[in-house]
């Protein structure tokens, strides 16, 4: 074995199957996890080197270089968290690899980069600026209108996201080290775009309407997702996320895109905007593809960041003749929280048909307080069925009976998550 592959993981959950993307018995395949990620880190690695955050540029490049004093130079770094591809792409760079360099991820991760771009392409999207404090938002409010969303240029999974309107902003706000960005508040039915795109098609992908929404979720709502059988928004999104990748990117990728449905001045519905990642959507939704639609989004990724990917034209169009979607209910309390109570889903005389798969905690298990936030939740719950509606009902009773319990964990427990 010569080459050497390294990883950077900080997932418990099986998110991606790396045995079955690269045989971890004819390649030296390292990995570079947080401590609760080291949990999911297969037993065939060559070797491990433990960060406290795998975003940490200084602390990876550490356990990286450590890595390969006893493997060989990296052959490929890979990330497939969107947090951690800008440290992916960094490393390449520096040990002269091939691959996706900072510069090509910025449109993907900055959102100000982001919604410059797509100023330029034409496409519809809020008005937007940056801001660094609260003068710049009653300033961008009082000439756009109000509320306002506000947005850390390189956030994810909604932290750090506000909505203001004109007499409520936080005088206390600030812009965080990596700046914000501030935009006019949209009202619509907030979608989600999930596949591939080939440089210049998307396949296969599926587009989900968002039950509740990402931001509630961070305040103590739950949060729900359902593919779209409905053909008139299909095709409407399928021309947007078209447009709008083909000229952002020309190389093939993974993508998750965010926009709002919402009727124009004709009544017809049209797409605006919301933002758009480099990587596989979260949550369930890579779950959901392998068990529903049998079709391996991480693994397709991976091959991505390998820079070996093929497209299969086999493979254009999911054969699955079902819809998915999924459920995630808060932890309970302020993380790390232990449970102390929990009345199960899955196998429930009430449990609705679509409901297939739950993931939650035992009584006196802890959810740790770690960056995968929509992994370490109250309860995961995924869902199939033959059309939207029957999924969203099934999504909305599960939501309504499942119940769960617990306390937040003093400091000096928290060496034992």
């Amino acid at each position: 074995m010569t080459d050497h592959v390294v990883v950077l993981h900080r997932w418990r959950a099986p998110y991606a199957l790396y045995e079955s993307y690269l045989d971890h018995t004819r390649h030296h395949v390292s990995y570079v996890p947080t401590e609760v990620g080291a949990a999911g880190v297969p037993l065939a690695a060559a070797g491990v080197g433990l960060v406290s955050a795998t975003d940490d540029i200084v602390e990876v490049r550490t356990a990286v270089a450590n890595l390969a004093a006893r493997y060989g130079d990296p052959t490929a770094i890979i990330a497939l968290k969107e947090d951690d591809l800008l440290t992916a792409a960094q490393l390449t760079v520096e040990y002269g690899l091939p691959g996706r360099r900072p510069g090509d991820l910025e449109v993907f991760r900055d959102k100000l980069t982001m919604a410059t771009a797509v100023h330029a392409i034409g496409l519809a999207q809020p008005p937007f600026a940056s801001a660094s404090g609260p003068a710049d938002v009653l300033a961008f409010g009082d000439r756009h209108g109000w509320p306002v969303v506000v947005k850390p240029r390189r956030g994810s999974s909604s932290e750090g996201v506000h909505v203001f309107g004109s007499g409520d902003i936080d005088p206390t706000w600030r812009a965080g080290s990596d700046g914000a960005i501030v935009q006019s508040f949209v009202d619509g039915t907030l979608v989600h775009v999930d596949g591939i795109f080939d440089d210049r098609i998307m396949y296969p992908w599926r587009v989900s309407r968002y039950v509740g929404s990402p931001l509630d979720f961070r305040t103590g709502g739950w949060l729900g997702s359902v593919e779209l059988d409905d053909p008139e928004a299909i095709a409407v999104v399928e021309s947007y996320a078209n447009t709008l990748l083909s000229a952002l990117t020309d190389r093939p990728m993974p993508f998750h895109l965010e926009l709002f449905l919402r009727p124009d001045s004709d009544g017809h519905l049209s797409c605006v905007f919301v933002e758009v990642a480099a990587r596989v959507g979260g949550a369930e939704i890579p779950f959901v593809w392998r068990e529903v639609h049998e079709f391996d989004l991480m693994g397709e990724a991976f091959r991505c960041a390998l820079g070996d990917y093929s497209p299969e034209p086999d493979r254009r169009t999911l054969e699955s003749t079902e819809y998915a979607g999924f459920l995630l209910v808060p932890s309970p309390a302020i993380r790390p929280c232990r449970i102390t109570s929990i009345d199960r889903a899955l196998g429930e005389a009430w449990a609705p048909p679509e409901l297939y798969a739950e993931e939650t905690s035992a009584v006196g298990e802890i959810i740790p307080d770690a960056a995968a936030y929509y992994e370490h939740v109250g309860g995961r719950f995924r869902f199939r069925g033959r059309s939207s509606s029957a999924i969203e009902e099934a999504i909305h009773a599960v939501a309504q009976q499942f119940a769960i319990a617990g306390t937040t964990v003093e400091i000096h427990e928290k060496e034992h998550v």
